[in-house]
């Protein structure tokens, strides 16, 4: 195959215009193109109103060598060749290891079925180990009924809700499949391949910012557990595993729901980030783990057709989904402060775990169609300002913000008008707001029901967002979007609503491993988010990828 990368083509255009522009680009007739496929896709909007898809694709062609060859002798001499890159396509392929046999020592247990427990099982499967898959929560379809059950009633299901059930967090998230992780070993690109084969759109396979969206990733999660099923392994729901069994330095079996005793020698914790009991009984057993780095914040809401004009420089058009946007800052005091999870489109959710408590997160449907756009705004944190050197310490921390939080808004998710927030921070009265004025119907897109306060009509109930964190947090916030305003001109407009508390962006916890994948205590794998060793939806499943080849590596 040939590889053609940026080609330039206005968002406007048919699909097959593709081919017709790769058989222009390499000099040959269309005809001559055997097959094609597009492997990437991004958006230039940098000379805004004018965007542009560009697209890098593959072109099998006869005699592709000799063909290179001619293209290379005078490339640079060719008219409308500007930037345009031709070589040979290279892709990295992903190879999973020899399986060893397994032992006689039970099958092989994973806890928890996020991304991470999830395609480790499922590679496991795949290969012969039948996996016995343990989760505390329900399946998806269950599982659903008692989310949508919890924003309506606001009954808590503590083992079924957004951060516990088949699926994980990311089940009822935005659904991004980006990440930063380096893909040497094709990781990456296997866990969007398979994503595909259960049912997702194609379209991530290329994507330069893929996304699935809540409504079909459940689809694709229930499919993929029908796969794990067909290869000898077994999902297993309501299954708490509220003890593991250790002697001589290994791992022996888990109990489930503190009665069953399940024997194995290999345990994966493919936890999440958000089982703070499991945690708890880990740190009990002397499961190596230490507090570790994380963020907090709020969400911040601003009107789609505002966001699509910032960065489009203009509020329709039938060929774009809602914009999305990436920002980062450093505040005077040294700490981070950036845009996370974001979600064009989508709604913020009440993501609560434990009573009494109140997290919230960010979700979009696959077609980003709200009428809101919302992203975290989240400030670093780190081990000193827990004020513990306790490994738990970052639980603590969170959840005295999302006590806080409750308290706040009365068990709904509080939101208050940014001009309100700024104004209590620091005393200063909010800039009359551009937002109430042009978007004059713009009001909190949220799942599970909110309190707020409003700037210009002083409605209550107030919810006084600005004393849910630390007064330090809140400056650092608002000298995030202070600089963020620079980048995006209205962002801090005193007309967005912000809410809170974010607190779930990443573990808290890091358990520890080594180059084996595995705890001092042998046999026991930490994976995934939870564990501390992922970020995010892609990052996860590829740890769980890696710890099930840690595994065949190393024999069961």
């Amino acid at each position: 195959m040939i590889r053609i990368s940026q080609i330039k083509m206005p968002v406007s255009h048919k699909e097959g215009a593709l081919p017709e522009k790769a058989a222009e680009l390499l000099h040959i007739e269309k005809k001559d193109i055997i097959s094609w496929k597009i492997t990437k896709k991004s958006i230039d909007a940098r000379k805004k109103p004018d965007i542009y898809f560009i697209y890098t694709i593959d072109v099998e062609v006869a005699e592709e060598e000799k063909l290179l060859r001619r293209l290379s002798r005078n490339f640079r001499t060719r008219a409308g060749m500007r930037g345009i890159q031709i070589q040979k396509a290279e892709e990295i392929s992903y190879h999973f290891p020899k399986a060893m046999m397994p032992s006689d020592a039970g099958r092989p247990v994973i806890i928890g079925t996020g991304p991470a427990g999830l395609f480790c099982g499922y590679l496991l499967a795949k290969h012969g180990y039948r996996p016995i898959l343990l989760e505390r929560g329900k399946a998806v379809e269950d599982r659903r009924k008692d989310v949508e059950s919890f924003w309506k009633t606001g009954v808590l299901q503590p083992d079924s809700n957004v951060q516990f059930g088949e699926g994980g967090a990311g089940t009822f998230s935005d659904g991004k499949l980006n990440t930063l992780v380096k893909d040497r070993n094709g990781r990456n690109r296997e866990v969007l391949r398979i994503f595909a084969r259960a049912g997702a759109p194609e379209e991530i396979l290329y994507e330069a910012k893929p996304h699935i969206g809540t409504d079909l990733l459940m689809r694709v999660v229930r499919n993929m557990r029908e796969e794990i099923l067909t290869w000898g392994g077994e999902v297993r729901f309501e299954s708490k595993v509220t003890d593991i069994l250790i002697d001589s330095g290994a791992i022996r079996g888990v109990v489930i729901n503190d009665t069953e005793r399940l024997e194995t020698d290999t345990v994966v914790l493919a936890i999440g980030h958000s089982a703070r009991d499991t945690f708890q009984m880990l740190y009990e057993r002397a499961v190596p783990m230490e507090a570790k780095s994380f963020a907090v914040g709020l969400r911040v809401e601003h009107p789609r057709r505002m966001i699509d004009r910032i960065q489009y420089g203009m509020e329709e058009n039938p060929f774009l989904q809602a914009a999305d946007y990436k920002v980062t800052a450093k505040t005077e005091s040294g700490r981070g402060v950036y845009s996370f999870c974001m979600c064009p489109g989508g709604y913020v959710v009440n993501a609560s775990s434990e009573k009494g408590r109140l997290a919230i997160n960010g979700m979009s449907y696959s077609g980003r169609a709200g009428r809101n756009s919302n992203s975290a705004v989240i400030v670093t944190v780190t081990p000193e300002d827990f004020e513990s050197g306790h490994p738990l310490s970052g639980i603590a921390f969170q959840r005295m913000l999302e006590e806080k939080a409750y308290q706040v808004g009365h068990g709904s998710i509080p939101v208050e008008r940014y001009g309100d927030f700024k104004k209590a921070v620091t005393g200063k009265e909010p800039e009359p707001s551009r937002i109430v004025q042009e978007y004059p119907d713009f009001t909190p897109e949220q799942k599970g029901g909110y309190r707020s306060s409003s700037v210009e009509t002083g409605a209550v109930p107030f919810a006084h967002v600005h004393l849910i964190l630390p007064e330090s947090l809140n400056l650092d916030f608002i000298e995030g979007m202070e600089q963020f305003d620079r980048k995006l001109p209205g962002f801090q407009d005193s007309g967005v609503y912000v809410s809170g508390v974010e607190s779930r962006t990443s573990s808290p916890v890091r358990i520890c491993r080594d180059e084996t994948g595995q705890s001092t205590v042998r046999g026991l794998y930490p994976c995934g988010e939870g564990a501390g060793y992922a970020g995010g939806i892609t990052s996860a499943a590829m740890d769980g990828i890696y710890i099930a080849e840690k595994i065949a590596e190393h024999g069961f």
